[in-house]
């Protein structure tokens, strides 16, 4: 996907926000595991916070593996999955 198929024009930056459960704090399992090991692969920043992780990277990364980071969480064990994208057009 292009960035003008998004919207905007390059180096545009999207942050993903993920809260993937069940969740236990500091103990996370394998479908916390498996989305973030997706997300690492496609080369996106991966930070693992207390209530969720979040992606970041350029937002036709980000989106074109949202889907894949969606269905490693749901083939290992979620329950559930939440998700937040905030688009920063000043980023780029």
């Amino acid at each position: 996907m292009e960035p003008a198929d998004l919207g905007h024009d390059g180096g545009v930056t999207t942050t993903a926000e993920f809260t993937i459960e069940p969740f236990v704090d500091g103990a996370p399992g394998p479908h916390v595991q498996a989305a973030i090991a997706v997300a690492e692969e496609a080369g996106l920043e991966v930070e693992v916070g207390p209530f969720g992780t979040s992606v970041t990277g350029e937002t036709p990364a980000v989106v074109s593996t949202v889907d894949a980071v969606l269905r490693a969480a749901v083939e290992n064990g979620a329950t559930r999955v939440s998700l937040q994208l905030t688009v920063d057009p000043t980023s780029g």
